[in-house]
């Protein structure tokens, strides 16, 4: 997965501070520097996966990996999680990137008070449940990373009884295929970062799975066989072709991504309210630590460019109600994912988060091996304004963790009364002026230079 860098870096059974440690010294001998050019709009990427959710990489190895892919700026955000934070934002220090911090979860469009949502029996923009919807949290200033995590510590405990009991149902149908069943806590838990808050989640569960079958089976010709004759999952010629290279460097990942579009339906549990609160509870929390709640927008989707999402329909037919209803809620953003879409489908999300004054914050979901860093669709005329709103987005995290009052939202920043195009292209300019290795303290000096008027 990880070629020529020190094998610590990607380490999950070390401590973040280890993992940093292992960079910062591969850094001062020379590493692989491509030195971003803010001024030129290179890459970006705000969503990045690590090992504190479900990903290949680590914190620091995400954040070396999106540097040595010419990417100016990288953020992780995680499911039910914002343990990766610490560490993601040292690591950019390091190299010399900007850096964000955030997490995702489902949180409930049901509606609340006693009161229907028109939402609670649609489909959003969560493949596996009508009434939830994903929705993250980014730009989480420092000094609020733990209140964050106290807030998401009981999700990830029903999350973690609903992953149990999904496995005792994974169970049964490897017990039926004659495999060795899965041991929860070994081979979940135990290799999760659960212990130090992260997120169990479904591809955890689908990863144990693979490792059975790849156990049971090897890798070859035989899986696709297998597959059809123990489970009666047909893969596509190209994934077939796949599972039947034997030197395949993302096999589980493969097929991983094979059993979560083919197999998680059989053994889904759908979340309760405990583990997917209010979609206001969450917009109301974010407001408190002046963090940015956004609604990440999917869209109709014909092909997953993770593929493990089947051509379906979301949000599309229905789409300026649910904008209605995003800034009914309290969120402050969209979130999305330029690969993802159409042209046309970009050019409305974009009229209408102008519309309702929402922020546009870019991020392409990371979470496979398979996937690259680099995303050239944000570097187009339609999509290169992302650039300057992740810009934004770090000068927004950075500032509100000198000062609260510089948050972007705040009603107490100074330049609130701008119009929020105006205010975001501000803070694009603060975020391009830091420096990176230092961005707390060129934080601090442009927060006394913004009480002073000076904004140039």
């Amino acid at each position: 997965m990880i070629q020529n860098y020190p094998d610590a870096i990607n380490n999950p059974s070390l401590t973040g501070a280890e993992r940093l440690a292992a960079l910062k010294a591969h850094e001062d001998a020379g590493g692989r520097a491509k030195k971003p050019d803010r001024a030129g709009g290179t890459e970006i990427n705000n969503h990045i996966h690590t090992i504190y959710s479900f990903s290949p990489y680590s914190p620091s190895a995400a954040a070396l990996l999106a540097r040595d892919a010419g990417l100016a700026a990288a953020g992780s955000v995680d499911h039910d999680s914002i343990a990766a934070a610490g560490e993601m934002l040292a690591a950019c220090e390091i190299l010399g990137i900007g850096g964000c911090v955030g997490a995702e979860l489902r949180v409930s469009m049901a509606g609340s008070g006693g009161q229907a949502s028109a939402f609670a029996s649609r489909k959003i923009n969560n493949p596996d449940s009508a009434g939830l919807a994903y929705m993250t949290v980014q730009g989480v200033p420092k000094q609020h990373v733990k209140k964050m995590a106290d807030f998401l510590a009981p999700i990830r405990g029903q999350r973690l009884k609903r992953s149990r009991a999904m496995t005792v149902s994974a169970n049964v149908f490897l017990r039926e295929a004659g495999l060795a069943q899965i041991d929860f806590d070994a081979d979940i838990v135990a290799r999760s970062k659960y212990a130090e808050g992260g997120g169990v989640t479904d591809r955890h569960i689908l990863a144990a799975m693979a490792e059975k079958l790849i156990d049971k089976f090897g890798k070859g010709a035989q899986m696709p066989d297998a597959l059809k004759a123990k489970f009666n999952i047909a893969a596509p010629a190209k994934l077939a072709a796949l599972l039947c290279d034997t030197e395949n460097p993302h096999y589980l990942y493969d097929l991983l991504g094979l059993l979560k579009s083919e197999f998680l339906p059989r053994i889904f549990i759908q979340p309760g309210e405990m583990e997917c609160i209010p979609a206001e509870k969450l917009a109301a929390f974010a407001q408190s630590v002046n963090a940015i709640a956004a609604y990440p927008y999917l869209g109709d989707v014909g092909q997953s460019p993770t593929g493990d999402k089947k051509a379906e329909k979301f949000e599309d037919e229905y789409i300026e109600e649910l904008f209605a209803e995003v800034s009914r809620l309290g969120l402050r953003a969209i979130t999305y994912m330029p690969p993802r879409n159409t042209p046309e489908q970009l050019r409305n999300i974009r009229k209408l988060a102008a519309q309702w004054g929402f922020m546009e914050i870019s991020g392409v979901d990371i979470n496979s091996s398979r996937q690259s860093f680099n995303c050239p669709e944000v570097l187009s005329d339609e999509c290169r304004h992302l650039i300057d709103t992740t810009w934004a987005l770090i000068a927004h995290e950075r500032l509100a963790s000198a000062d609260e009052r510089h948050a972007l939202f705040s009603a107490e920043n100074p330049l609130a009364a701008m119009p929020l195009s105006e205010r975001i292209a501000c803070y694009a300019k603060f975020g391009k002026r830091l420096d990176l290795r230092r961005p707390d303290e060129s934080a601090a000096q442009i927060a006394l230079e913004i009480e002073k008027g000076d904004i140039t």
